[in-house]
């Protein structure tokens, strides 16, 4: 089959966007994995075990929460600020209330400062790992679970960090199916729909 000229170029330039978009659509993931590698732009580490080395050096870490504009949730951490030794298991934990009369989900994103730091931080387990949902004035307590890497210390950069800042920002999204589903089928006011 011969394609005349216009076909050809119609052709190549049809692949040239296939390429491009999936080019778009694989560059978040791996953004996303080159920051969580290298800890660029404040992303952390996540390790499944704690440190196996304890310094006797201190280090600053301070909690700091926000909500995207439309998250109607009111959500604060437990603790402003604790000191822990490099290397020790840390626990802090954060506050989500939900004073709305609908049951809302929220994910949260996270980073710490100075950037540096995101190399060194590292989450053993954080209520930011999966999906957040909350029923109409729910208050419950988060717990995130972390050490920084005593590795901070030798760091060119590292070692001049004496305190880190770990943000949070919820953002409301979907509700899960079953979520979803279990409130349209819950009975308003008492109400039995037998």
């Amino acid at each position: 089959m011969v394609f005349d000229a216009p076909a050809r170029m119609a052709m190549k330039l049809g692949g040239v966007v296939c390429l491009m978009v999936g080019l778009a659509y694989a560059s978040v993931p791996f953004y996303d994995w080159f920051c969580r590698v290298t800890g660029f732009g404040g992303a952390t580490g996540v390790s499944e075990v704690a440190s196996s080395e304890i310094l006797n050096q201190e280090i600053t870490i301070r909690f700091d929460a926000g909500l995207e504009a439309d998250m109607p949730w009111y959500f604060k951490p437990e603790v402003r600020m604790m000191k822990i030794r490099i290397g020790e298991t840390g626990l802090a934990f954060y506050e989500a209330y939900n004073p709305t009369n609908r049951t809302i989900a929220g994910s949260a994103s996270y980073n710490v400062a100075p950037y540096q730091a995101g190399g060194f931080f590292s989450k053993i387990d954080c209520f930011c790992f999966e999906e957040q949902v909350l029923q109409p004035g729910e208050r419950v307590m988060m717990p995130v679970t972390f050490y920084v890497d005593p590795e901070i210390v030798d760091d060119r950069e590292g070692q001049y960090i004496h305190t880190i800042t770990l943000s949070y920002t919820f953002y409301e999204i979907d509700l899960p199916e079953e979520t979803e589903q279990a409130a349209l089928e819950a009975p308003v006011d008492g109400a039995s729909y037998n």
